[in-house]
């Protein structure tokens, strides 16, 4: 096994600290703003758009930079309409049976429940994948380090480069989601993530009137 290493020159631009303050203060209110949507319009969004997003997805950290994720970015309507009835007949299993009552208690402010036409309405499915192994040049299977860390990081850079660029999404997670491995003939050793809906609001879409926690409430300083 080799050991030699490669660097290069750090690309880094040091700010001034009134800089750092503004942009700073200027991301958190742009992300504040961001909010799940359940409504969306079936009005196109530049593919461009999902693809500049999803190169900053995989700019995220990863460990031993395995990079242990994939992107399967779904347009076609039968897809999504397949996926739809996939996603329907768990969520039927898991509101009539699977969830605890202290479950569907703290969901139902949101409003939620086993229909999801968003899955068909919205212009773009994207089906995150994590993967414990990955190939060498050689074709050996090597194992993927921090996979969850690793993902769950790519997924957070996803969400926030869509909103950035005036893009709204839902995380959707029903569970199991290996029928995704089926309709989108992704390998077994690749695990479903999660399945963010990304599109433009319907007209007059509402969301629950929620709110955060305040930074006292999330964090220390010690």
């Amino acid at each position: 096994m080799s050991t030699e290493k490669s660097f290069r020159p750090l690309d880094f631009t040091q700010l001034d600290e009134a800089e750092m303050c503004r942009r700073a203060a200027a991301f958190y209110q742009l992300m504040r703003r961001r909010r799940s949507v359940r409504d969306f319009s079936s009005r196109p969004v530049p593919r461009a758009v999902i693809e500049h997003a999803l190169c900053a997805a995989g700019s995220a950290p990863s460990g031993a930079n395995m990079q242990p994720w994939h992107f399967v970015v779904v347009e076609s309507a039968d897809i999504k309409r397949r996926i739809r009835l996939a996603a329907e007949e768990e969520e039927r299993e898991f509101y009539q049976r699977r969830a605890s009552e202290e479950w569907l208690n703290a969901l139902e402010p949101l409003g939620t429940d086993a229909h999801k036409p968003f899955l068909e309405s919205a212009p773009y499915l994207i089906a995150i994948f994590l993967k414990k192994f990955s190939s060498d040049a050689c074709g050996a299977r090597r194992k993927n380090y921090y996979t969850a860390e690793s993902v769950g990081i790519a997924t957070g850079m996803l969400i926030a480069a869509l909103h950035d660029a005036g893009v709204a999404t839902l995380t959707h997670t029903p569970s199991p989601m290996k029928f995704l491995n089926d309709i989108l003939a992704r390998p077994a050793t690749e695990k479903p993530y999660m399945l963010l809906v990304a599109g433009l609001p319907a007209e007059g879409a509402e969301v629950p009137a929620i709110d955060k926690k305040p930074l006292e409430d999330i964090a220390d300083f010690v």
